[in-house]
């Protein structure tokens, strides 16, 4: 089963593994947790997710094509996966959770501000993101970059560049 890339999503794909495994491995893993990735695509970091079995794990992913994709390739995942825009979501979880994802370039931003709208609930974001968003979340006071996304989330996260 194939799937293509649909620009209008802004969808980019991680082909490198050794990335995938180095955003996995951010994560701060223990027994129990609920984790929730955004924009799975093909299932490029979803699939080292779910050799940790004692997480609750839910996608987010609009586009019909990856949806099909990951049931057929994953049928674990039939349950787990909740198709629909991020940013239409509702929580999807009743408790504390962190995110990880592959964060669709045009809505990296929006997406921080779902981030900052359920902190409540927000253990820790891990995430790829286009270059220039990741530089306004982690910029200092100061910076021609500095701006709201860099206030509220340094307000309520520790922010880390962690690869460039």
């Amino acid at each position: 089963m194939q799937y293509t890339l649909k620009k209008s999503l802004g969808q980019h794909f991680l082909h490198d593994e050794q990335m995938c495994k180095k955003i996995v491995a951010q994560i701060t893993h223990s027994s129990d947790m609920r984790l929730v990735e955004i924009g799975p695509g093909g299932g490029a970091i979803t699939k080292y997710l779910l050799n940790w079995k004692d997480i609750e794990l839910k996608l987010i992913e609009v586009d019909d094509e990856k949806v099909d994709y990951l049931k057929h390739t994953y049928p674990q995942l039939e349950d787990k996966i909740i198709h629909q825009d991020v940013l239409k979501a509702s929580k999807p979880f009743d408790t504390s959770f962190s995110i990880i994802g592959n964060f669709p370039y045009n809505i990296s931003s929006p997406i921080m501000f779902l981030v900052y709208d359920w902190e409540d609930q927000v253990q820790e974001v891990i995430g790829m993101f286009q270059k220039e968003v990741a530089q306004r979340i982690a910029s200092k006071s100061g910076s021609k970059v500095y701006g709201i996304l860099s206030v509220l989330m340094q307000t309520f996260f520790d922010i880390e560049y962690l690869f460039d």
